[in-house]
């Protein structure tokens, strides 16, 4: 009953549901258009960094109208509504804005102005009167990695274990070590960073080239208590102290995104991931760690998702992790700690497309009884992979080394070693190293619930050499998605000869014949609502396939 109240208050607002306790104070937005917009696709560098347009340009990923930022004049429009409005965050893939309001009238408001489709209530706070600081929009650029560890001197004291589990070791004597690889780490907290002596060469070699804060300012919150969760994840990369403790991704360099609260759970937080991610790829991310996931929001109940939205199209900040493949970005996402809880699936956004779900284990190959199961709802293999998540090693608090426990750790690990392969293989692009990732699995030819595909070689991923030419499935971005009625495939080879659309039963419900455009338009105004799965055929025996939301 939850699932569908939550998709009718999505395509129109019941303000009967308001009545309910907690009473929302934060809406996410929904608007129609990016007309008028001063942004154009023409002059990319007024919202992505130059590092992120270098990367599409490497890639042929086209620079769309799903990049441009959300309208500011629709944002300025909702922001003028109420004095006590403060903006939480906003989704440019998306097209949303989440705000901040505790005037219980603030939503027949906006539901009222023109360019609105719909709001829904994502959370129940009180914030301060001052909002939080802007994020800073030009990102410091990356410095040239001067560090001492080298491919022949590694001692990696007692994280040996957590790296030789997928041969990483093998993979780093090569020389690949992260250098040159730009890491998102999207966490809760950062506390330590800037202090505890073993960064300080994170520091000292410009590898920490960005510290942004998503995070709304709570009222009666020490600030002073941030969380050192996600300085304990982002060790598990970056730690470069031979014969202590070296890290996955040793020599990469960092951006750091603070968008999980820590004094809550409501749905606005994600949002605030979804914003996240944005943000990531605006900086030219190679790859996003994110050890965080939303199921079940003890402080606003009505946000709650069960195992049957986990389809990777439902959850808002999977429709969001979703677009990441495609933006030439991997993604690893921690799949859970809900292994032994009544409710022991996944959740969002390890359901979603085209990233990597990371699982935990131990150095022994075991499952850790924790770590959350798949499949994803519809069926398909979920975690992807798993990795060293129980007894992984860590920097705990200043200088004191420690085992912990759970996917938030598992991921990290999974998320530096993918940062070294795709070093070591730079013409793949990040979702054909993400798949090359997924057949290194152990248990590739027969996944389980538990380990997904199963613990990734990485170096066996390496030295495969599989020709990128047999490999290199067609590169397709499709927009926007959800689509209403006209869905934009764009092929820059433009050399695809057929577009098959099937509904979620595998019914063929559309095709389209190509005729070598690189842009195709089909309209989609016939078919219901509902997720729907697409073909792109060339040359009749290659194909590559989409996903879109009607």
């Amino acid at each position: 009953m939850k699932h569908l109240t939550l998709i009718w208050f999505l395509f129109g607002l019941s303000f009967s549901l308001f009545g309910q306790n907690p009473s929302p104070t934060c809406y996410r937005i929904y608007l129609s258009d990016k007309n008028n917009s001063p942004y154009s696709i023409d002059n990319p560098s007024e919202f992505l960094s130059q590092r992120a347009i270098d990367k599409r340009t490497r890639f042929n990923i086209p620079i769309t109208e799903q990049d441009l930022p959300v309208n500011p004049q629709y944002k300025q429009q909702i922001l003028a509504l109420n004095p006590q409005m403060q903006l939480l965050a906003v989704s440019k893939w998306l097209n949303t804005i989440s705000v901040y309001c505790p005037d219980s009238a603030i939503a027949q408001q906006i539901t009222s102005l023109p360019f609105v489709t719909s709001v829904l209530a994502i959370g129940s706070t009180e914030l301060q009167d001052n909002p939080t600081a802007s994020v800073p929009e030009n990102p410091v650029p990356m410095t040239q990695n001067v560090s001492s560890l080298t491919k022949d001197n590694i001692n990696y004291g007692n994280a040996y274990r957590q790296i030789a589990i997928h041969n990483g070791h093998f993979l780093h004597a090569e020389g690949f070590l992260g250098e040159g690889m730009l890491i998102a780490v999207i966490d809760g907290g950062f506390r330590g960073i800037e202090t505890n002596p073993f960064y300080q060469k994170l520091i000292d070699e410009g590898r920490l080239v960005g510290r942004y804060s998503l995070r709304p300012n709570f009222v009666d919150e020490n600030l002073l208590n941030e969380s050192r969760h996600g300085a304990r994840v982002t060790a598990v990369m970056a730690a470069a102290e031979n014969g202590q403790f070296v890290g996955t991704a040793p020599k990469a360099s960092y951006a750091l995104i603070f968008s999980e609260c820590n004094n809550t759970e409501q749905p606005f937080e994600e949002d605030l991931l979804a914003n996240a991610f944005e943000i990531a790829d605006s900086l030219g991310a190679d790859v996003i760690n994110a050890s965080i996931s939303y199921s079940v929001f003890p402080d606003f109940p009505q946000g709650n998702h069960s195992y049957a939205d986990m389809t990777g199209y439902y959850c808002f900040p999977s429709r969001c992790a979703n677009f990441l493949g495609e933006k030439g970005i991997i993604a690893c996402v921690s799949a859970g700690n809900n292994g032994l809880d009544a409710e022991y699936h996944i959740a969002s956004p390890a359901d979603a497309f085209n990233i990597l779900s990371v699982g935990a284990c131990n150095v022994d190959s075991l499952i850790a009884g924790f770590s959350s199961h798949g499949y994803a709802f519809d069926g398909r293999v979920k975690p992807d992979i798993t990795s060293v998540g129980l007894s992984t090693l860590t920097y705990f608090y200043d200088n004191v080394l420690m085992p912990v426990d759970g996917t938030s750790f598992s991921s990290p690990v999974a998320a530096g070693l993918s940062a070294c392969l795709w070093q070591a293989m730079p013409e793949y692009s990040s979702t054909e190293i993400m798949q090359i990732i997924r057949e290194s699995g152990h248990l590739y030819d027969n996944p389980n619930p538990e380990f997904g595909y199963g613990i990734p070689d990485f170096y066996k991923a390496y030295t495969t050499n599989v020709s990128i030419y047999d490999y290199k499935p067609l590169q397709l971005s499709v927009y926007p998605n959800p689509v209403t009625d006209q869905l934009n495939i764009v092929n820059p080879d433009g050399d695809l000869q057929t577009i098959s659309i099937f509904n979620a039963a595998g019914q063929l419900v559309l095709q389209h014949t190509v005729n070598g455009d690189a842009l195709i338009e089909i309209n989609v105004t016939s078919l219901p609502k509902g997720f729907y799965v697409g073909t792109a055929t060339i040359d009749g025996n290659k194909t590559a396939s989409f996903k879109f939301v009607k």
